[in-house]
């Protein structure tokens, strides 16, 4: 049998940590977007985000932590949700009861993931080792170079996409939930609702533009 209590806390907690990680989300297609506009806005930027003492120290470990915990949490959650299915029905009609989305959030979690290996891979790496293991001098105007060259790969973009894609679908279903799991008066779950979509859509979908339209234009 399943602790009521702490399933309810592991859920809240789950739902924090989204909504944590939902706002970097906003942060960090902010600073992206301005990439298509203007290679000096997005420099200044970025260059302020990767020198900032209390970026680079304590936010950035926090956001670590943020990632880790979300999906180390869905995947105990998701085990956690099996076994107490298996104990409690015969026979589970899942998709007269939830959608698809709902059902796999656990595939798009694995997807996004990867995803996040990928990305940390191509700029979180280069970027610690341009400044703590080459001991590069600090470049100012680096950052817009760094980021047109690694979209100029077709296979990357592509993934980036397929990425973006699953991204949107995890959040069809995780904006809303979130909000659910924190007890969110019911009254304003078709306001919730409406707004996830919008944000599951734009801020996705506004990343797959952003990898598009450098490897387009350049």
């Amino acid at each position: 049998m399943v602790n009521t209590n702490s399933s309810i806390i592991k859920k809240i907690l789950m739902a924090v940590s989204g909504m944590f990680l939902m706002i970097f989300l906003i942060q960090h297609f902010t600073i992206n977007i301005t990439s298509v506009f203007s290679e000096n806005i997005f420099n200044t930027f970025s260059h302020f985000m990767g020198t900032n003492f209390l970026v680079q120290f304590i936010l950035q470990p926090i956001l670590i932590f943020g990632v880790v915990f979300h999906f180390v949490m869905g995947f105990v959650l998701e085990i956690q949700n099996r076994s107490s299915r298996k104990s409690r029905y015969q026979y589970f009609k899942g998709s007269e009861n939830s959608s698809w989305v709902s059902r796999n959030m656990i595939i798009s979690g694995l997807v996004v993931l990867s995803f996040l290996f990928l990305h940390f891979y191509d700029f979180w790496v280069p970027e610690m080792q341009y400044k703590y293991i080459n001991f590069l001098p600090e470049d100012p105007n680096r950052y817009y170079e760094e980021l047109v060259h690694k979209f100029h790969n077709p296979v990357r973009v592509s993934l980036y996409v397929i990425s973006f894609i699953f991204l949107s679908l995890h959040l069809l279903h995780g904006f809303s939930s979130s909000f659910q799991s924190v007890g969110t008066d019911r009254k304003y779950a078709n306001q919730i609702n409406f707004l996830g979509k919008i944000f599951a859509i734009v801020v996705p979908f506004g990343f797959a533009f952003i990898a598009i339209y450098h490897h387009l234009m350049h």
